[in-house]
């Protein structure tokens, strides 16, 4: 009798362990459930097709018909409910129950609610799904005033959308720059330059103390805690993911700030397993627990976890991952962990083109680079590596930085 195997989610960590599993166990019985109405989409292109750039078409990954001749059992719109690890089994909203040998969760996050007033009113949108992005691209192209709230890398896409779509906006910030946890004011600045170029206008030491609405519960502005008012017709917010961890609540299935996983993405639960956003995972380079929403990070997460399903051998998740920005005419992207570590050194290397390097105990953890992305070969390497860098980080702000450039390691 051949092994089953359910995974809930249907993103990019679950697709990828779907397609694991068909590749390494032909036989193997396969469900997936998703609350969604669609099948895999490509999450990182939906900001484009918001923005206008896009048809619907480019953005599909695998149509049904792919889980059909891969002889996957694909449940859209189902939503589980309740997981019962004593007796190997999901239950569904429809009162159906799933039962499996192994079971992964790749169930991400929900966007944060601002707790205001008025923030559910028409016209405030928050963007996860492809089903969030027709939302937004149709408020969009009907607005003329905006409001984005949310200085982070999610936030910005609304500012790019904004522009994209000619709408005037404010960009409400509680900090004094965009993104302050990894980048300081002279980098960002660069992108602040970049979103006032495209009628996008950063408002910092603010934020949303409440939203006004029309007769018809439609926002008409968001007033911050200093008393300013911003008129809009269309608001963006993007303030972090409430991670879904509700399922697990009742299990014995760890949870700290997401579930908590091994390097072989294994629960504290032998046959359940996890991936993607909602996992905080060993990270064997840092050393230590992480997380990372990064797309390609979520995809080798769900690649591993399959294998390690599967029994064959453990394989270990070890990733250096990355996320880039194609908004402005210079190119943008963080790597590993850029809001950690102990030290950092920063420079500017040219016009539009700043890089800062995140440390701890004299070993690279991560780093932003703006205009030039040459180097992140090497750090990435570094990282790796582990490679102690101490007296030596203000070769990494180099120009054309390279591995070589470090004097050798020396024996311990």
């Amino acid at each position: 009798m051949s092994d089953s195997y359910v995974i809930v989610g249907d993103g990019i960590a679950g697709a990828s362990a779907a397609e694991t599993l068909r590749e390494e166990a032909p036989a193997a019985d396969i469900t997936v459930i998703t609350d969604e109405g669609e099948s895999l989409y490509n999450r990182i292109l939906i900001k484009e097709y918001a923005k206008g750039k896009l048809p619907e078409a480019p953005i599909s990954i695998h149509e049904e018909s792919w889980y059909d001749d891969h002889d996957v059992d694909l449940r859209l719109d189902t939503v589980v409910v309740d997981i019962n690890v004593d007796d190997d089994a999901v239950h569904t909203h429809a009162g159906e129950t799933i039962t499996y040998d192994k079971l992964l969760l790749a169930i991400g996050g929900t966007p944060q609610q601002l707790p205001v007033e008025n923030a559910d009113a028409d016209g405030i949108h928050h963007f996860w799904t492809f089903q969030d992005a027709r939302k937004i691209k149709a408020s969009v192209e009907d607005a003329e005033r905006g409001v984005v709230v949310g200085a982070g890398l999610l936030g910005i896409d609304f500012a790019a959308i904004c522009g994209a779509q000619d709408v005037k906006a404010k960009y409400l910030m509680r900090g004094d720059c965009w993104w302050r946890y990894a980048l300081s004011n002279e980098g960002a600045e660069i992108m602040h330059e970049a979103m006032r170029e495209r009628g996008v206008e950063p408002v910092f030491g603010s934020g949303v103390d409440h939203f006004e609405v029309d007769d018809d519960g439609r926002v008409e502005a968001a007033v911050d805690p200093n008393g300013e008012r911003y008129a809009c017709d269309f608001a963006g917010v993007a303030i972090g993911l409430d991670l879904n961890t509700e399922l697990v609540e009742d299990t014995p299935v760890e949870v700290d700030d997401g579930i908590v996983v091994d390097e072989y993405m294994q629960t504290s639960v032998d046959n359940v397993f996890a991936a993607g956003d909602i996992t905080r995972f060993y990270d064997v380079v840092l050393g230590e627990q992480a997380q990372n929403g990064a797309w390609g990070s979520a995809k080798e997460q769900g690649t591993i976890a399959a294998k390690n399903m599967l029994a064959y051998e453990s394989e270990p998740f070890e990733w250096v991952s990355s996320y880039s920005i194609t908004h402005f005419d210079f190119p943008f992207l963080s790597f590993g962990h850029p809001t950690l570590g102990d030290d950092a050194v920063e420079a500017t290397t040219g016009e539009n083109e700043w890089r800062r390097v995140a440390l701890k105990d004299g070993r690279v953890v991560g780093g932003v680079l703006i205009g030039d992305l040459s180097p992140q070969s090497a750090f990435k390497q570094l990282m790796r590596e582990g490679r102690d860098v101490s007296g030596q980080t203000e070769r990494l702000l180099e120009p054309d930085f390279a591995v070589d450039d470090l004097a050798a390691p020396t024996e311990q």
